[in-house]
Formats: C-alpha cells, structure tokens, sequence
C-alpha cells in the first residue's frame, strides 16, 4: 500500500504516469505566480539533467555540502521506500502532512496540473519556506520542457552522460535528446558536462554557446580519474587528491568529480577537506548496494 502522501498527490492531481494531460510550462508558471514564486527565493540551486548518475551526483553533492557544514535541500526522482524521500528539507524526507498540505494548497489554483508539475511546486513551496544554503535540483524527463526548468537562474547546471531514455518523447536519437537535455543551460551559469558521446556533445557544446554557459567538459576542462588507490579530480586551476568513493562501480569516480566540479563553481568557499569527506560519506542506497540479509 503506497503511503499517505502519494496518495494525497494521486488523489488531487491523477497518476503520475499515463495521465493524458499535455506538458504546459505555461501552467505551472502561472501557479508558481499565485503562490508568490517560491521557485525565485531558493539558495543557490544546482540544477541536473542527463540520463545515467544524476541521483549518484546529487548524493555525492549532499554529503560534501553536510561535511561543509550547509544546510541543503533536494529533489529527486523516483523514491526507493518513501514518497516524501523526493523531497529532502535540510537532509530529512518532507512530513507527510505537510507534502500533503502543500498538495492541497496547489491543486485549489489548478487541478489541472499534471502530478509532477505539482511536486516540482511543492519542492520549491517547502523549500522556500526553510532557510538553506544550497537546493539540488532533479530533473524528471528531458530539460528544456522539464517542470523543473521554471527555475530562473541557477548558481550552476549538471548534465550527466546523456542516453537513449524516454525516446517516445525525447526523440530517436542520442542527439534529439540531448537537445531537450540542453534546455536546461543558462546565460552566464556554469555548465558542468560529463564525458559525453560525440553526437551528444556537440548539441550541448552548441546550445552553451547559442545561450552563452560557460561550458566544464570532462575530458578536457576538466576530469576524474583513480590513481595509485586515490580520486584525482583535476581542473584547469585546481587539483584534488581525494579518497575513493563509497559508492560501488567504476562510474561513481565520475559522478563524485561531477559533484566536486560542480560545487567548485557554485560554491567555491567550500574545502577541499569537505569535499574529501563527502565523497566518502555519501551514501545513494539501492544503487550496486550489498544487501547483507534479508
């Protein structure tokens, strides 16, 4: 039986999947507006695209910044256990009364709102009404028409390796859909790229300079690698001797240099030693997880 919030969600808003309702930006502009824009007095957000890693990066993003001693909310998809694990208020799940308060107050100005338009005004609610210092953004398909792309300027952008996922309505192929994976680029907003396939890369590299994001590509602005038992993440200006990941699969070395890069330059203030300790704190259960019992 799935838990009160989502049902609240399902109740008020239909299922999140197959609901037939057209994608409308337009919709949930309006309602942020009635809501007072919660999505404009958020901290400094980092907002992620790509098809492979984007909750490992969020993960590894939301450890360093508790070694750092930040506040951080974050939104996510899907949940593992809990619907409220979507949303992360200061490193705990949302109460469920609240999610559905916050349901309840959203679907009184458009009921219409497909589900995920309604989490995404949710987040930003909650997350606008608790100080923090750093909100980590998910998105839930694609980019540029994405719920999540509302947000007006970001502190920095992600996108992790792009994939053929969602084809049906992201298109065929991998440079199709790195074209909605774009939309989520901004002028002036660091853009921090994992290694990406050709096709792909030359779509996002495109749309950077079309929008004017200063692009960080790995592979050549910068990149992670482990040496000699160690996570090296190395930038033009910088240069990390880091622990290796906690987290299992030779892809997390990219994903953890994605979150250091990314917070690099969102955040600069924050140590090396926080960076050192979130990557070996960062915990994404479920993800390549030992399961010891049970």
């Amino acid at each position: 039986m799935r838990d009160p919030a989502q049902q609240r969600f399902d109740a008020l808003f239909g299922p999140e999947f197959g609901h037939g309702k057209g994608f409308d930006l337009s919709r949930l502009h309006r309602t942020l507006r009635t809501l007072d824009a919660p999505h404009e007095k958020l901290a400094p957000v980092i907002h992620v695209a790509g098809t492979n890693g984007k909750g490992s990066a969020i993960a590894f993003m939301q450890a360093i910044a508790a070694a750092a001693g930040l506040r951080t909310h974050a939104f996510t998809k899907p949940h593992l256990f809990r619907f409220a694990e979507r949303f992360s208020v200061a490193g705990a799940p949302a109460p469920d009364a609240k999610l559905a308060a916050a349901a309840e107050q959203i679907a009184a100005i458009d009921p219409g709102l497909t589900q995920f338009d309604a989490q995404v005004a949710a987040a930003f609610l909650l997350f606008s009404a608790t100080p923090a210092d750093l909100v980590l953004i998910e998105t839930g398909m694609g980019g540029r028409t994405d719920s999540t792309n509302v947000l007006p300027a970001p502190a920095a952008t992600i996108i992790t390796p792009i994939g053929l996922d969602h084809r049906d309505a992201l298109g065929e192929t991998l440079a199709a859909i790195a074209a909605h994976k774009a939309g989520i680029l901004k002028p002036g907003t660091p853009a921090i790229l994992a290694r990406q396939a050709e096709d792909a890369r030359a779509v996002l590299e495109a749309e950077a300079a079309r929008v004017g994001a200063p692009l960080y590509r790995q592979g050549f602005e910068w990149d992670a690698f482990a040496s000699l038992g160690r996570l090296v993440v190395q930038t033009e200006t910088r240069a990390l001797d880091l622990p290796l990941p906690a987290l299992h699969g030779a892809h997390q070395l990219d994903n953890a240099g994605l979150a250091c890069v990314a917070l690099m330059a969102a955040m600069p203030q924050i140590a090396d030693e926080a960076l050192a300790e979130g990557v070996v704190r960062a915990a994404w259960p479920g993800r390549l997880q030992p399961l010891t019992r049970g």
